[in-house]
Formats: C-alpha cells, sequence, structure tokens
C-alpha cells in the first residue's frame, strides 16, 4: 500500500505537467478520494492507507490538508507503483481533473460516504467527522453497479434513436 503522500505528490507533478498549473487544495482533495475510489472498483483494495474526514467541502485528508499550508510534496512514486495505478491515474485525470473545483466538490457531496458521515450536520457546518472505509467500498460496489448498467442504457437510446415513430405513439390518459 502506498502512502498518501506519494500520491499526492504524483498527482500534484501530474497536474503541473498536464494543464501547465498548480493544483488547488480542494481539487487535490478530491482526486485524492477519486483515486481511492477507483483503486477499489478496480482492484478492490484501496491504494493508499489514510483516513479522510467529512468536512463541507467534501472528504479531506488532514495530513494532506496540513502538508499542502508549506507545499512539501516533494516525494517520488516508485516505478512499480506508478505502472501498477495507471490505469487508475489515467481515468481520474480523463474525467476528474479537467472539472472545476466546486464540481468535483458537488460530485463528492453526491457519495454515500460523505452523506453517511455527515448525517445530522448541516451541509455549510464545519466537522470533522471521520469517514468509513467500508462505506467507500459500498460506494465502489455502486460505481461498478451504474458502469455496468452502462452499455444497456447505450442500446436503448440507440433503439428510441432508430424508431423514432415510436415518439409519434398517442398516450391515452386514464383518470
Amino acid at each position: 500500500m502506498e502512502k498518501v503522500s506519494r500520491i499526492a505528490s504524483y498527482i500534484i507533478d501530474r497536474y503541473k505537467k498536464q494543464f501547465g498549473e498548480m493544483i488547488d487544495e480542494i481539487k487535490l482533495q478530491k482526486l485524492l478520494y477519486f483515486t481511492q475510489l477507483e483503486a477499489i472498483v478496480r482492484t478492490g483494495e484501496p491504494m493508499f492507507d489514510a483516513e479522510f474526514h467529512a468536512w463541507k467541502f467534501g472528504p479531506v485528508v488532514i495530513e494532506i490538508h496540513e502538508r499542502f499550508k508549506t507545499l512539501d510534496f516533494d516525494e517520488t512514486l516508485y516505478e512499480e507503483s506508478e505502472l501498477r495505478w495507471k490505469g487508475c491515474f489515467d481515468y481520474i485525470f480523463e474525467h476528474y481533473a479537467p472539472k472545476k473545483s466546486m464540481s468535483l466538490v458537488w460530485h463528492s457531496h453526491c457519495q454515500r460516504l460523505w452523506k453517511r458521515a455527515r448525517e445530522g450536520i448541516d451541509i455549510y457546518e464545519r466537522s470533522d467527522v471521520p469517514m468509513r472505509l467500508t462505506d467507500i467500498y459500498e460506494d465502489a460496489e455502486d460505481t461498478k453497479r451504474w458502469r455496468n448498467s452502462l452499455p444497456l442504457r447505450r442500446k436503448v437510446h440507440l433503439f428510441f434513436d432508430q424508431h423514432l415513430e415510436i415518439y409519434r405513439i398517442p398516450v391515452i390518459h386514464s383518470l
């Protein structure tokens, strides 16, 4: 299992190379969460050992929050780890990294993990509730089910696109 600080360093370096600018802390924290989720989706195991906390802007690793204050991220991810997790990183950088930080916040708020940890807490209220790893596993299962349903949804849309006459069938409403 990787150190979260190495994963954060990798994400920061790759983000600079790919987008030509420094990543902000909110985006880094969300990319860490979605990277962890993606690792569990793909392998059934977490990529790194770190506890997320349910802050008002979504999941946060406190160690990374503290390090971001000084930008102390000079660790290198081992080459074999980079190769092992390449698919996860590529997916995250294609689907999440280009999004705006607040879009990622909203997306993280939709996750069961964050919702469960924040039960009874107002959305704008500060909180330091730890998030359970078992909830990340549940979010991973939801993600797998959603992805597995995509081919069927595409086929349904394709069917209706090919049979436009269906849209012209009158609907009879009964009282």
